[in-house]
């Protein structure tokens, strides 16, 4: 009976306590600090536009080095894959058969002028005679006929000597320009005539082409861009090209636009655009993918954020708006060019505005934040920077040789049309 009164005893005390704990009121949850966020005010402003594309270049002049004369190749003269001067003997045909040719055609020469001064010089007695009735005027015309026979076939035996010479010089065929060499098409033994006289290649190096191309929708869509006025192409459309390697170091020596095809190439829908560029030290080499960096145009009245400030969703392109409260919301973009370090932003934005650039990962709609300005070096000014939209100035009508139409890559896709090459 003691056992079972102490056994009660603890167990009410143990439903005391356990009251007493439920009874206690749990702390209240203490609000996570602000979030500190870079932030910078978006402002309307001119932004220089870079237009990207990739390119192909291509040699200013290449010509075909062919024999011009038929016979056996003698000799291969210059190294295949060689940089030639203009003028350099490049290969050597078998002379023998033409200096004999030669030598025949000159023989012949002489032969016609020794008959040339023997009619002269029957004309010169016969003249005199026939003057004076002591010979017959067929007599006088006889003489003079041979006379200027004699001088036609002295022409003749002339012109086959200008001729055979010609021939012998074809023997030793020379580059008409400097530049790059190819292979040899022919060996030395081979019978060259019309069928194989192909024998290389030479590419001038200086100055070199870059060709890239422009879609039919970008000529459209930047023709109406520049008529309604929100883009500006420098005077006298001179755009400055900027060619980028392979490795992605810049190319020295800037160009221009030098040739706008205005007919439309209906197989690959895309007008050809031309490039010359000066390549003195022949660093560029015919057949190189390059990419084309056309400068000179600029975006007027635009609204530009720092690459950082845009993120990538489900829905879309987004930034994150802190309003006045100092509160984060979340707000889909248009998306454009890609200048330097910034995109420009064709719709969603206002200028005054304020957009988040660094500390965006900490961000939830809604939530306070602590704004503080980014500093210059964080989100760079839309000014400073190149873009990467697909297209070139678009021409008034079909591209013209300046760039009135925008260039546009052959193949790849840039930030903002359907042809460029992104950067």
């Amino acid at each position: 009976m003691r056992t079972m009164l102490n056994w009660r005893s603890a167990a009410g005390l143990l439903a005391v306590l356990l009251v007493a704990g439920c009874s206690k009121e749990k702390p209240a949850a203490v609000a996570p600090p602000a979030a500190e966020v870079g932030v910078m005010t978006v402002a309307l402003r001119d932004v220089p536009l870079v237009y990207d594309f990739v390119g192909q270049t291509e040699s200013s002049q290449q010509v075909e080095i062919r024999a011009r004369v038929n016979g056996f190749l003698d000799k291969r003269v210059y190294t295949e894959g060689a940089v030639v001067k203009a003028g350099q003997t490049l290969f050597l045909m078998d002379r023998k058969p033409f200096e004999a040719t030669l030598q025949a055609a000159e023989a012949e020469l002489g032969q016609q002028q020794a008959r040339l001064s023997t009619a002269r010089a029957d004309l010169k007695r016969v003249r005199p005679l026939a003057e004076r009735n002591a010979l017959s005027q067929r007599d006088l015309d006889d003489a003079v006929g041979k006379e200027q026979a004699a001088a036609a076939a002295v022409e003749g035996a002339r012109a086959n000597v200008i001729s055979a010479r010609l021939n012998l010089g074809y023997t030793t065929i020379t580059s008409p320009v400097a530049g790059l060499s190819s292979f040899a098409k022919r060996q030395p033994g081979s019978y060259i005539d019309p069928t194989n006289s192909l024998l290389t290649y030479v590419a001038k190096l200086d100055p070199m082409w870059v060709n890239f191309s422009l879609s039919e929708n970008e000529v459209l869509r930047m023709r109406t861009e520049r008529e309604a006025g929100t883009i500006k192409y420098p005077a006298q459309d001179k755009f400055e090209i900027v060619i980028v390697l392979a490795d992605g170091t810049e190319f020295p020596n800037h160009g221009r636009i030098a040739f706008a095809d205005a007919s439309f190439n209906a197989e690959t829908g895309t007008y050809l655009i031309r490039a010359e560029v000066s390549n003195p030290e022949g660093v560029l080499r015919p057949g190189q993918f390059v990419r084309v960096k056309v400068h000179g145009a600029t975006r007027t009245n635009a609204i530009a954020v720092p690459q950082d400030a845009i993120i990538q969703s489900q829905r879309g392109q987004t930034v994150w708006v802190i309003g006045a409260d100092n509160k984060a919301q979340q707000r889909v973009v248009d998306v454009g060019e890609w200048t330097g370090n910034n995109w420009v932003v064709r719709s969603g934005l206002k200028a005054g505005e304020r957009v988040a650039v660094t500390g965006t990962l900490r961000l939830a709609p809604g939530a306070p934040v602590k704004p503080v300005e980014a500093k210059p070096g964080t989100a760079p000014a839309a000014a400073s920077g190149a873009a990467a939209a697909p297209a070139v100035p678009a021409p008034a009508s079909a591209p013209a040789p300046a760039p009135a139409p925008a260039p546009a890559p052959a193949s790849g896709k840039a930030a903002a049309a359907p042809a460029g090459g992104k950067s």
